[in-house]
């Protein structure tokens, strides 16, 4: 095996900031409490996910995927026939 059919793999840093947020006024960062109120970037309802521009991954059941790899449990309201009421 020569010197040319040898291959090399580039690997790049990883980027620091991963909001892909390109407009103004920018939405809220990843890391913040209101993270979902940032603009889809892509959405996909019948796989039952959509992507923010701050690179959340936001899930139909409430559920997230930060860009760190944070697992943000789902967090829906409960139906009103869940809720009890004080007597």
């Amino acid at each position: 095996m020569n010197k040319a059919s040898s291959r090399s793999t580039q690997t790049t840093p990883q980027r620091k900031n991963a909001s892909m947020c390109q407009h103004q006024p920018a939405c809220p960062s990843a890391d913040s409490a209101d993270r979902e109120a940032a603009k889809p970037l892509a959405n996909h309802p019948e796989q039952g996910w959509s992507l923010l521009c701050n690179g959340v991954l936001l899930f139909e059941d409430t559920g997230e995927l930060l860009p760190d790899g944070q697992i943000i449990a789902p967090h829906r309201p409960l139906a009103a026939a869940q809720v009890m009421k004080a007597a």
